[in-house]
């Protein structure tokens, strides 16, 4: 029995061409469970012929909804691509690589239906992941969840449903380099979390690289936590106290006539060096800790689109762009009236 009116569906895929076609008829038999059933699946630009595939199923099935990205993005602005097309009343996220089961939709749509505007599907347990994977993920939630300003499910989870009203507010935050499910808890609204296991993928291997989680740690502790510049002011401290300090110890012994270091001046090549090294290789980390946030401010400034989109199955592309600009004209408005009352 249909438990809300349209539901819609948002896969990014990457490399998914033999997965896909397991996963599409399991996420359509969802329909049961809604009036109106759409699934948009966002291509990050695929080496493979997952958009091949995607076009294929949406000529059988107007349901299935496609859009391949004119680069490779990252799974992060893949989802938010497909979250800025969906209609549904409720959105559910989940892998295209069947690690993340479809069938768990009821569960999610019952604690909506109790009030909750995001519901995250924790997991419980995660099969056929290595130790090494499931120790970082630990390692990255555990420092996100002490350093930063959001709180994250300490076992890991990107298989949630949002409320359309979460969509919209996401969809408007103009950030780039961020981690989308920090995002979304910071958002605030009303939240909870549901057990499941993440079964192992259906095929294939994982697009998801060391490279790519490191760089999504660092997007999300920059954008979330202050915690590396109070460090880099930390060392400044630490290094300038050091100085003055042994700068007054020199003085003291000149004064006590070489009474803590001896009369005989110092004199060593080696430890200078190794002082210089490693005093010049801290300020270098410093600078680059503040080039990251400098970066991060200077992508933001420039204004850039998050993503584009070269071809679309079943969707206008057209009626998107007409979307991106009303939106867009929409916040211009509502800034000119806003200082209209401010004068």
């Amino acid at each position: 029995m249909a438990s809300i009116r349209r539901l819609s569906f948002v896969m990014p895929a990457f490399g998914e061409a033999e997965n896909l076609p397991q996963v599409l008829p399991r996420v359509l038999a969802q329909a049961a469970h809604c009036e109106e059933l759409e699934v948009i699946v966002v291509d990050d630009h695929s080496r493979d012929r997952t958009f091949e595939v995607l076009r294929e199923w949406g000529q059988r099935d107007p349901r299935i909804k496609a859009v391949r990205l004119a680069r490779n993005s990252g799974s992060h602005m893949a989802v938010l691509c497909g979250l800025s097309m969906c209609t549904g009343d409720a959105v559910v996220v989940l892998a295209s690589d069947g690690q993340d089961p479809p069938e768990f939709t009821p569960e999610l749509l019952k604690a909506r239906d109790e009030g909750h505007q995001v519901v995250w599907a924790v997991r419980s347990a995660r099969e056929g992941e290595t130790l090494l994977t499931q120790l970082f993920s630990r390692l990255y939630y555990a420092t996100m969840n002490r350093w930063s300003s959001v709180q994250l499910p300490p076992s890991g989870a990107d298989f949630l449903l949002l409320d359309r009203r979460v969509v919209r507010a996401l969809v408007e935050i103009p950030e780039r380099n961020t981690s989308l499910l920090a995002l979304i808890t910071w958002l605030g609204f009303k939240q909870t979390s549901l057990p499941y296991i993440k079964e192992a993928r259906l095929s294939g291997r994982s697009k998801w690289t060391f490279r790519k989680k490191v760089r999504l740690a660092l997007d999300s502790l920059i954008g979330f936590s202050t915690l590396p510049l109070r460090m880099t002011t930390s060392l400044g401290f630490v290094f300038g106290g050091a100085g003055f300090v042994y700068a007054l110890l020199l003085v003291a012994n000149r004064v006590l006539d070489g009474l803590l270091f001896g009369a005989t001046p110092i004199v060593g090549w080696n430890s200078l060096m190794v002082t210089m090294l490693v005093c010049s290789g801290t300020l270098m980390v410093m600078l680059g800790v503040v080039g990251e946030y400098l970066w991060r401010a200077l992508e933001e400034v420039r204004g850039r689109p998050r993503f584009v989109a070269e071809d679309e199955v079943n969707l206008a592309f057209d009626g998107i762009v007409a979307a991106t600009k009303a939106r867009a004209a929409s916040s211009s408005s509502s800034s000119d009236r806003s200082a209209g009352v401010a004068s």
